[in-house]
């Protein structure tokens, strides 16, 4: 195992960018210092052929550029916020809409588009991203002190340990929205993965992708279904022209880490298993993507890659009957994400 740090590029600022390579075994993932992101995953299929089963670019400028959030870790609040506004303690914030009338993925300048600090834990074969959002950034109230702790071990376990602590109440949400196509990136389409979701309910959503007032719908009897093995595509069509919905992870009372989700390759026989400490994981298929050149040229169109967000459900700043985002003074926000790569 080790950790190697590359020059990745430079800013328009001056700042220089670094790759974080971490290899273990047969794989290797690398990360960047900009938003913390996640740029590759390397492994092999059930023939021996490694490929690289993320979503991205090859250089740093695209992913200073405006992108659909390539590896990027996300806050300060993954996911949507209706209205970009949320009240607190009796006072109104209004934050950047930069998704018609919502907030989404932290604003007009989030934290996957900062330079973050980095070290190096070789012992660990892991690298420790931190940063600190000031008071009132993208209209957020309190200053945030967050890290993300990103190892990776010989069976293939690529694990996120996150940690935050404020000087004033805020909502906390962070997540990793990594693309990936276990065929290999830039290999097709993902909608022949077979999917197994830990999800008997999820979050039905309004025009705006924003949870409908009522609590969340049973799967069952549903193209959302995904509690057995099914194709991603098998239910896809004139209604429903792909995935971008928030299931509940059915849990009970535990709050450890378990399995929520997973998904397998029938091609490449790569598959990943997903563990996360949060209540929700959003599952998308890429339904945006469009004509977008990636890695060494590949393109990137329509179902091209999935997510799975593992996060607190989407506008849980306002709405009471959700699970609570609010981090305090005194408390840490500590949540842990863990990928389990293999092949059959």
């Amino acid at each position: 195992m080790s950790v190697e740090k590359k020059y990745f590029g430079t800013l328009a600022d001056g700042s220089d960018v670094s790759l974080y390579i971490l290899k273990a075994g047969r794989f290797q993932a690398a990360f960047s210092d900009y938003g913390a992101t996640w740029i590759s995953f390397l492994m092999p299929d059930r023939n021996g052929v490694i490929e690289d089963v993320i979503l991205g670019f090859s250089t740093l400028s695209p992913y200073a550029a405006k992108h659909p959030f390539f590896g990027s870790t996300v806050g300060r609040f993954a996911n949507r916020i209706a209205d970009a506004r949320f009240k607190l303690d009796g006072k109104e914030y209004q934050l950047f809409a930069n998704n018609g009338t919502n907030h989404l993925h932290g604003g007009r300048r989030g934290f996957d588009k900062v330079l973050w600090s980095a070290s190096i834990f070789e012992s660990e074969n892991a690298v420790r991203f931190s940063r600190k959002s000031l008071d009132g950034e993208e209209g957020y109230p309190g200053n945030l002190t967050c890290q993300v702790f990103v190892s990776l071990s010989n069976d293939g376990r690529l694990k996120l340990r996150y940690t935050a602590n404020a000087d004033a109440r805020t909502p906390v949400n962070l997540t990793n929205h990594a693309y990936f196509n276990l065929e290999g990136e830039g290999k097709g389409t993902i909608l022949n993965h077979i999917l197994t979701l830990n999800a008997s309910r999820y979050l039905p959503v309004d025009s705006r992708q924003i949870p409908l007032p009522a609590a969340p719908l049973t799967v069952e009897g549903s193209v959302f279904d995904f509690r057995k093995p099914k194709r991603v595509g098998a239910d896809m069509g004139s209604e429903l022209s792909g995935y971008d919905h928030c299931y509940v992870i059915d849990r009970g009372e535990t709050t450890s880490i378990m399995e929520c989700a997973a998904i397998s390759a029938p091609i490449s026989g790569r598959r990943l298993k997903v563990s996360t400490t949060l209540p929700g994981v959003q599952f998308y298929t890429g339904n945006n993507l469009s004509s977008l050149t990636g890695k060494q040229g590949s393109l990137y169109d329509k179902y091209s890659g999935f997510c799975l967000e593992t996060q607190y459900f989407p506008d849980s700043p306002n709405r009471d009957d959700f699970p609570s985002c609010i981090l305090s003074p005194g408390q840490t926000w500590e949540h842990e994400t863990e990928y389990c790569f293999s092949i059959s």
